[in-house]
């Protein structure tokens, strides 16, 4: 039986970003479901003690830029360490990956590529020529996946629910992967301890 990796993400985050087609090989590799779930990550920190980009220390702000720099050479991926659109107003990309998730299309790449457009292409999620262009990257139509799925607010819902989800299993940052067990690997600097714990159950 295949095992069920619930994905609690970030679309602004560059580590959420850095992992994905990493962690979607893994998932590959092994014969794991991974369960795409977006969060409200402002509501998180507030209740596990996390902090907004913004209100951190100059020191762990500094840091963060170091360990982005190292983690792009090791990933060979071309981000921008402080992208133009950053934070970008990810709403109506989250509605849509939650679309695509409920119609049975690959939200995971589509994540991605919403990553690829804030942190390698310099774009804007608000832009729906940008949206659409990231969908279609991912093989999937942006207008068809609004018009097959529900209304926005039922998206919001579900968004709110995996945000829920997310603290009722412990999560506190963005990517969390999470193992039916309720085991936690969090950031995607934790992806080979993921891929050892798979190893022990495939």
């Amino acid at each position: 039986m295949s095992v069920i990796i619930d994905y609690y993400l970030s679309l602004n985050s560059p580590w959420t970003y850095m992992g994905s087609g990493p962690f979607a090989e893994i998932a590959r590799r092994y014969g794991a479901t991974v369960n795409v779930k977006p969060c409200k990550f402002g509501p998180i920190f507030e209740q596990t003690g996390g902090l907004p980009l913004p209100k951190r220390s100059p020191q762990r702000r500094a840091y963060r830029l170091v360990e982005l720099k190292r983690w792009r050479e090791v990933r060979g991926i071309p981000i921008n360490l402080e992208p133009k659109y950053f934070p970008s107003d990810d709403l109506a990309a989250v509605r849509l990956v939650i679309a695509a998730k409920l119609q049975g299309k690959d939200a995971h790449l589509l994540s991605l590529e919403f990553g690829r457009a804030i942190w390698e292409r310099e774009e804007s999620l608000a832009d729906a020529a940008v949206m659409s262009a990231a969908a279609q990257r991912a093989g999937l139509d942006a207008a068809a996946l609004r018009a097959g799925g529900p209304p926005d607010g039922e998206l919001d819902a579900l968004y709110e629910q995996f945000t829920q989800d997310a603290l009722k299993a412990g999560v506190f940052g963005a990517p969390s992967y999470v193992l039916p067990s309720g085991e936690i690997f969090w950031g995607q600097d934790r992806l080979e301890l993921l891929e050892r714990a798979l190893k022990m159950v495939a």
